[in-house]
This record gives structure tokens, sequence and C-alpha cells, in this order.
């Protein structure tokens, strides 16, 4: 690299802005040191049909970190700007592609989780608690409810979303917002199932799927004629389920397409062109059964280790594992961005990380 007096400022800049955000919310900063070497390590290949995706000569880079719990990137092409939610510390942020800067986009932002960008390139977001409901923010700032309640009863916590070619906004509606104080704010469920929502584009709100144990990612095959979604549980790992979309919406043929029997946790994930499932990874947080002698101490181990399944884990159409993308903290949620849409933003736990990638999102 050419250590210019341009390029330490620039990245003096940078260092002092992620202190600064982190200073400022009490949440934490780390250092990442990005591989020098061509193929990067960290991402491993697992079938031999993923190797048209990799870049030989990029490498995973850290272009933000100071939040307490990263998630749902939306990518806005026209600004050249990320944003993502940092829900404990109740904002949405703002990464900037061209000064590589990362700023507060939104503050007292509901507890924000996951977020989109329209068709129109307007921001619609999940109000993960407190007012748990779905917002649009208007190109003037404005922000207009889409969605506070169903069938007269509010909605549980708004936790992922997605916008169809037809306009229809279409969400998951689990519990985790309500459930403690972490992510927001306690309160007791209306609903009595955990929901996965269409909002037509008249503004009808229809449930469309209310068997799933708090729904979590969803995503749309490249043609739309099929809809994946997590099931945080009861199956008995977390899963990704398929559905057949009809003309109207409807959903049917419930098919388990992938299921995390490694002990991952699966949360937030994207689908390329060509129909693969780029998902984020990590540990669910399942005990051994037994404690392990620990200097003297009984202490309940993981089932699996962290640092193993914490990264980006990448399956065809038929949910064959064709990847996996290594990263230093568990990856809650994705997106594809970048001028030419190849590349793959990942909110991962305290930070952001990138790479470039020869995979295109498919919305």
């Amino acid at each position: 690299m050419n250590f210019t007096r341009r390029n330490l400022l620039a990245g003096a800049g940078a260092a002092a802005t992620s202190a600064l955000l982190a200073r400022a919310a009490g949440a934490q900063s780390f250092p990442f040191a990005p591989n020098q070497r061509y193929p990067d390590p960290a991402v491993q290949i697992l079938d031999p049909s993923f190797g048209k995706y990799r870049l030989y000569s990029s490498t995973l880079e850290q272009v933000a970190t100071g939040m307490r719990w990263a998630e749902g990137p939306a990518y806005f092409p026209e600004g050249g700007y990320l944003l993502f939610s940092d829900i404990p510390n109740n904002r949405i942020m703002k990464f900037d592609e061209k000064t590589g800067q990362t700023s507060v986009f939104r503050a007292n932002a509901n507890y924000a989780n996951g977020n989109a960008r329209d068709r129109q390139g307007r921001l619609v977001s999940c109000e993960h608690s407190v007012t748990r409901r779905i917002t649009r923010t208007e190109k003037d700032g404005k922000i207009t409810v889409l969605a506070e309640k169903f069938e007269g009863k509010r909605l549980n916590a708004p936790n992922d979303i997605v916008v169809k070619s037809d306009d229809s906004i279409w969400f998951t509606d689990p519990l985790f917002g309500i459930n403690g104080e972490w992510e927001g704010k306690k309160e007791k469920a209306e609903q009595a199932t955990t929901n996965v929502y269409r909002i037509a584009k008249d503004g009808k709100l229809s449930a469309m799927l209310t068997d799933l144990v708090n729904p979590n990612g969803l995503a749309f095959s490249p043609d739309e004629k099929k809809l994946y979604v997590v099931e945080w549980k009861g199956t008995p790992n977390r899963s990704i389920w398929s559905y057949n979309v009809g003309d109207d919406g409807s959903l049917s043929g419930k098919t388990k397409l992938i299921d995390a029997a490694d002990q991952a946790s699966l949360d937030g994930f994207r689908v390329d062109r060509d129909g693969n499932l780029w998902c984020g990874w990590g540990s669910n947080g399942a005990l051994q059964s037994e404690p392990t002698d620990i200097a003297g101490r009984k202490v309940y181990q993981l089932k699996a280790k962290s640092e193993d399944l914490d990264g980006v884990m990448v399956f065809n159409a038929e949910g064959k594992p064709l990847a996996f993308i290594k990263l230093p903290e568990r990856c809650a949620n994705l997106c594809f961005g970048g001028p030419k849409n190849n590349r793959l933003y990942m909110a991962s736990s305290h930070s952001v990380y990138a790479l470039y990638v020869e995979a295109h999102g498919a919305v």
C-alpha cells in the first residue's frame, strides 16, 4: 500500500469516527487485520461450483465497528451508502462508500431491526420494539406508518423485511423485541401467533403464515416464485422453509430447504441472481447436556464453538452448502451493494464487514 499523507489522514479520520461513535454510544470497537495474501483464506470453498463466485484478488474488509448489535443492512445505490441498525443503541447507522465514514443516520429509531429499500428508493424499517410497527421514510424525511396492528391488536416485534417487485412488503413478526430489555422494552404479546405478513400495494395487511415459531429472515428467489423464511424454533434446529408463491401472493408447498444441524444460528440472508442463498451464521448458544471440569469449575460449554460458526454460509437453490466466509464475529444479516451490486455487506455483532464477490444480489 502507498502510505501517502492523504491515505494516512483518511485512515486516521475513519478510526477517529469509529472511536467517537463507540464512545458516544458506549459500544465496542474491535481491531481487524485483513489478510495480506490472495486468495483470502477466510473464503472457504465447500463445493467446487462456488469457485466462479470467488474473486481471487478480493479480501475481507471491516468497514465499520463500534456497535452493540449490528443488524438489518440495506444498500442505497443512488447515494452510495449502506444503512444498518444498531439495535441496543436504538439507532440506524450510515456507512458512506465515498468517504469511508460511518455516522448516525437516525437516533431514537424505536429499536429498528430489519431495513430494506423499496422500489422507489425509500427506506422501509421494522421498528422492533416500543412502537412495534413498519414505517417508510419518505424522500423528504417524513415517516409514514405502514402497519402497526393486525385485527385490532398490536404487532409483536417486526424483525426482517423485503419488498417484492409488485411493491408488496413482506415482514416477519417474532417476539424478540418484547422478550426483554436489551433490544427494546419488555411487553406482553397481543398476537396469538408469530406471523409472516404481507402489506399489499393498497395498504391491506394480511397474515400469510401463522404456523412458524418466531420467523426471522426472509427473501424471495430471483423469479419470486419461491419465498424462503427462517424459523427460529420448533424444527428442532433453526431452519429455512421454502414456499411456492401464487400469483395472488398465497403460499403453498412448505418444504424444509436448510437445517442448521451444526448448532448454527440462522438469521438474516439474501439471494443472488443465480438463486444461491447467502446466510448469516453463528452459534445458537445451545449448551452441552453435561458440564465440563475447567479449573475446578463445572462449566456447561457450547455444543459448537462460536469461532467455528461465525460467518456466512452459502447454499445453492437446492440447499447444498457451497462456501463458508469466516468472520471474527457472528453475522446476523447481510445484503449486496456497491456500484455493481457485487459487494457483500455483513452486519456482524459489533462490526460491518465487506467482501467483493462475483455474485450479484437478486433484488
